[in-house]
């Protein structure tokens, strides 16, 4: 479980820095990467999305040790 716990938290990671630069300066990296609403931009967004619902767990595992 190491490593999907390793690979959600960048996934997480990655959008949230998406999310600060769209705040800060207006900039969207991955539409800039693989254009608006592109099937691998839209598949970006559908990953992180679920890491981000995946990574909810960790609350529970730190309650649960």
């Amino acid at each position: 479980m190491k490593v999907l716990d390793t690979i959600a938290l960048i996934l997480v990671i990655v959008g949230g820095l998406n999310w600060g630069l769209i705040g800060f300066f207006e900039f969207n990296l991955v539409d800039s990467l693989f254009g608006t609403f592109s099937l691998m931009s839209r598949i970006i967004y559908s990953l992180v999305g679920i890491c981000s619902l995946y990574c909810i767990s960790f609350f529970m595992k730190d309650k649960l040790s």
